[in-house]
């Protein structure tokens, strides 16, 4: 059985955690920033947990991570 290509965009994108979970990034905090409230900002900041409903098809891209 041959291995698994990683989708190396997904890859950039996605990490897991040690228990297992898929962490991602926040969008939204690229650009025109000013028209942003500071709280808004500031809880861009953080990482976010995948929801379980995607966790499945983001497992399949990132099978060795």
């Amino acid at each position: 059985m041959p291995k698994i290509k990683t989708n190396r965009g997904a890859a950039k994108r996605f990490s897991k955690t040690g228990s297992g979970k898929i962490r991602r990034n926040r969008a939204f905090r690229r650009h025109i920033l000013t028209s942003k409230s500071t709280k808004r900002k500031r809880n861009l900041r953080g990482g976010a947990i995948v929801d379980s409903r995607d966790h499945a098809n983001i497992s399949r891209l990132i099978p060795y991570l």
